[in-house]
């Protein structure tokens, strides 16, 4: 009787122990294995490798011990659908997430390029410290991880929060590589389908009840940079305030990019910003249903935009001679309110970030919240936050509450009989030194938010060209011409959006021929009739520049003054 032999084969199920013998065909064996996995003969292959290479194949040709299988060996069994060469998107995903994870979902472009680098800080040898030749590595100068703390502390400005891509690589880089993680999404919801006892608030167990929230500082973000395309973008929101002194809210289009001074970072670059209907004070803000909202995606979207976060105005003037706005928002007040807090957490619920790596099939979001404040020096500056997932888990399980008196805290609420609420805690340090757990009622807005995108970066370069296609490429003009009501041009505007997109002058030019252009053209230049909605929309005179360029912004107070003034409406200050 031939000697009998173990063969280990693991699986995403586990690993399992194929007993078998040496002149045993890979065909009879392949059939064990089928058997003992519950698997169809041809639903699933098994390898000698762990990377997918030297295939077993059902021959009945090739003996075990031909293909130097001997006993005690590990072979690998993947399922048909994660059979044979992976994709793209496979390999480039940690091998201990994998089975964790939802394989089916389709991340954005950002997130499957970043997943395909190699992330590492590679340093050049130091002729002080480092004792070797050219070619060989030492402590000093061999590559660092991209979750290494030491060299983001030494960044200038430092950076507080690595970048979501480095996070991932710190779970999968350890000996097991992220074999037993998983980005599992919080939840503070009583699990449904508990038979063992009545419903709440008549009963609950330990299998249903979700488990009490200590909150941390999150130690990454998912974007780390924000950036405008153009300086006018932002200048053209901002004339909202300089005209009225009413604050002002608009929703950020644009793309996601990396970022290149942060190791796998992700910036979100703003190509436009669009403000919806809303009712504007000088201390509120509200939102009313916008008619347009579909309309403004689909043209995003041809432009190949996307709505990447949400912009607010919090400017109170100081002094109106001097041009100054007040410093309110800082480490002794607040840097998001309570209620901006739970905003922010909504938008970012509505718009998650997708992730095969969790269960869920996203994970966390990149939608980004700006603000618009007094700065240090009194001038307007832009800063840029996001919250973390513990304060998207609370906001969209409708477990946190702002405070009326004070709007730097806010409140855990309290269960009652129509809804469970678990604990929430957060950790501070006492007068004594000592980290002490409190719990959230009040809660500091500060253990929710994600800080420091080393400031909002703006992109200083306005183009000057009088080129059609630098004219049309403006995303208010965009929208005017598809929802104006005298002439929408909705059904005949797919070529000017492709021509925008890609910068092609040709395909603009092919448009402009067009007898829509030709109409709208006849209608600006017709005495006494005026399109409704073109002044709101910035498309007067059809260029941009053109509007800049005719009025004039005051240096000292920002005030936009009509053409042909030599001295400020405002502050009454000349003009240079």
């Amino acid at each position: 009787m031939a000697e009998s032999i173990i063969i280990r084969v693991q699986s995403p199920d586990g690993v399992k122990r194929i007993t078998a013998t040496k002149r045993e065909t890979a065909a009879t064996f392949l059939k064990k294995v089928a058997k003992e996995f519950g698997f169809q003969n041809n639903g699933f292959s098994v390898y000698i490798n762990r990377n997918k290479t030297g295939e077993i194949t059902a021959s009945s040709n090739k003996s075990l011990n031909l293909l130097k299988i001997k006993h005690g060996d590990l072979l690998f069994l993947f399922p048909s659908n994660l059979a044979g060469p992976s994709s793209e998107m496979e390999t480039s995903a940690p091998q201990g997430l994998k089975a964790c994870g939802a394989p089916n979902v389709v991340e954005d472009e950002i997130d499957q390029y970043l997943s395909r680098q190699d992330g590492k800080i590679y340093r050049s040898r130091d002729p002080q410290l480092c004792r070797h030749g050219p070619l060989g590595k030492c402590v000093h100068c061999v590559p660092l991880e991209p979750f290494d703390e030491d060299y983001l502390n030494h960044l200038e400005p430092p950076v507080k929060h690595m970048s979501f891509h480095a996070y991932i690589r710190k779970l999968t880089g350890g000996a097991d590589k992220g074999k037993f993680v998983a980005l599992e999404n919080i939840s503070c919801k009583i699990k449904s389908g508990c038979e063992g006892h009545l419903p709440w608030p008549n009963g609950i167990c330990t299998k249903c009840q979700p488990s009490a929230i200590t909150l941390n500082r999150q130690k990454y973000r998912h974007v780390d940079n924000i950036m405008f395309e153009n300086h006018t973008v932002a200048d053209r929101f901002l004339d909202f305030w300089r005209k009225t002194g009413n604050q002002h809210f608009g929703y950020l289009y644009g793309r996601y990019t990396e970022h290149k001074d942060i190791p796998l970072g992700i910036r979100a670059e703003v190509a436009a910003i669009y403000e919806p209907p809303q009712i504007g004070t000088q201390n509120s803000l509200e939102l009313l249903e916008d008619p347009k909202a579909e309309v403004v995606d689909e043209i995003a979207a041809k432009l190949g935009l996307r709505k990447v976060g949400w912009i607010f105005t919090d400017l109170v003037s100081e002094d109106t001679r001097k041009g100054t706005v007040r410093y309110s928002r800082n480490k002794d007040t607040y840097f998001l309110s309570s209620e901006e807090c739970i905003t922010a957490g909504d938008f970012q619920n509505k718009h998650p970030n997708i992730c095969r790596l969790s269960p869920d099939g996203h994970f966390g979001s990149k939608f980004v919240t700006a603000v618009a404040t007094g700065g240090p020096d009194n001038q307007v500056h832009f800063e840029g936050y996001q919250v973390s997932n513990q304060c998207m888990a609370l906001v969209r399980d409708e477990c946190l509450l702002p405070c009326k008196d004070a709007p730097e805290l806010g409140y855990a609420k309290e269960s009652s009989s129509e809804q469970y609420v678990p604990d929430v805690f957060y950790k501070d340090i006492d007068k004594f030194g000592n980290e002490i757990t409190q719990l959230a009622r009040p809660l500091p807005v500060e253990y929710l938010i994600i800080d420091d995108f080393h400031s909002l970066a703006t992109y200083l370069s306005h183009n000057t060209s009088s080129v059609f296609l630098d004219t049309i490429s403006d995303f208010h003009l965009l929208l005017f011409l598809v929802t104006n009501d005298v002439m929408p041009l909705q059904d005949s505007i797919s070529l000017l959006l492709e021509a925008v997109r890609t910068r092609n002058e040709e395909l603009a030019q092919t448009w402009k021929k067009s007898e829509q252009w030709a109409t709208i053209e006849q209608l600006c230049s017709t005495v006494g009739v005026q399109l409704p909605g073109l002044q709101e929309y910035g498309a007067v005179g059809g260029s941009t520049h053109a509007a800049s360029s005719a009025m004039w912004a005051c240096q000292h107070c920002t005030f936009m003054n009509q053409p042909g003034t030599g001295h400020c409406e405002m502050c009454s200050l000349p003009r240079t």
